[in-house]
């Protein structure tokens, strides 16, 4: 049975104990009545009641203890529970006065001796503890850190391979709903907050203006504008979208092309930065953002950054920064 410091006494320990529970009681039944008392079985103390009943004189207090715990010690985890009852009952005791005289001070010293190692003991165990704790949180943690690190590159992949189908769609307009239900994944995936593409009526129903989407980050909104056009973004697209920006107060614009802008559109977009931000990004920047498992919130703080001090709208990821 392999021994361990933690179940088991140690032999320091067990010499204090045989040294000090034969001089808890006068006699030699009250000793062995302490170890019953103490949980340990009547099959153990058995012997020594027939060896008292035959012959007292020949049986000894101190070698009956060391026999009967040494045999108790022995039995590993099945005993836990007893010595630790037996231990218990030794720290706890205080019936000196039932004693004989000149075992009281002996018993005394010999208690607070059992005492300290339990103590140190106890004190070694919860460091033990309190470090086998820490242990399991710290893998716990890095667990879950792998997984989420495993989550994530997988939702890249997927938004990745979600990029690359739309190349194969034929019809601009089908293919446009699509880039801006995957954007509002990208952007998701980041915990950037959304608001879908909505349409603006007036009071005779009719639509008076057509947003793909509002995102917010770091607690600035953007409205969100996106083309899969066969030619650069002109000018005049660009000025509707400057419109809906400047129309309202506090809130940025970002322009998202696959086809990139004609200088014309880009030049607007520098003068408008005078007044408000304004942000033009290239679908190739987010392909690359996947690709390099990027935040699109840093992406978009980033240019809006270039923007506002270099009056650089159009800062390009993997050119620019």
């Amino acid at each position: 049975m392999r021994h361990d410091d933690a179940y088991h006494w140690s032999p320091e320990l067990l010499d204090l104990l045989v040294d000090t529970v034969p001089r808890l009681s006068k006699s030699k039944d009250g000793v062995l009545t302490f170890l019953r008392s103490a949980g340990i079985s009547e099959a153990m103390l058995t012997p020594y009641r027939e060896q008292l009943k035959i012959d007292r004189s020949a049986v000894n207090k101190f070698k009956m203890v060391r026999a009967v715990l040494g045999q108790l010690n022995e039995q590993g985890d099945q005993a836990l529970g007893v010595r630790r009852e037996l231990l218990r009952r030794v720290v706890e005791f205080q019936e000196f006065s039932v004693l004989w005289p000149e075992d009281q001070p002996v018993a005394r010293g010999l208690i607070a001796g059992v005492r300290d190692i339990v103590n140190t003991k106890d004190a070694f165990t919860r460091m033990n503890q309190e470090r086998e704790a820490e242990r399991k949180e710290r893998l716990a943690t890095q667990r879950a850190e792998q997984e989420e690190k495993s989550r994530k590159k997988r939702r890249f992949q997927d938004l990745q391979t979600q990029l690359a189908s739309l190349f194969k769609l034929d019809d601009p307009h089908v293919r446009g709903i699509a880039l801006e239900r995957l954007l509002n994944e990208i952007f998701a995936s980041s915990g950037v907050l959304i608001r879908d593409s909505f349409t603006l009526r007036n009071e005779a129903g009719q639509a008076t203006e057509q947003l793909d989407g509002v995102i917010a980050v770091n607690g600035v909104e953007y409205i969100v504008e996106v083309k899969w056009w066969a030619k650069p973004v002109d000018i005049d697209p660009m000025c509707r979208q400057l419109v809906r920006v400047f129309n309202r107060a506090e809130v940025r614009g970002l322009f998202i092309s696959a086809s990139g802008y004609t200088a014309p559109a880009v030049d607007e977009c520098v003068r408008a930065l005078t007044s408000r931000v304004i942000v033009l990004g290239e679908l190739r920047e987010l392909a690359l953002l996947l690709e390099r498992e990027g935040d699109i919130a840093e992406w978009v703080q980033e240019k809006a950054r270039l923007a506002t001090l270099e009056r650089r709208p159009l800062a390009l990821l993997g050119v620019d920064f």
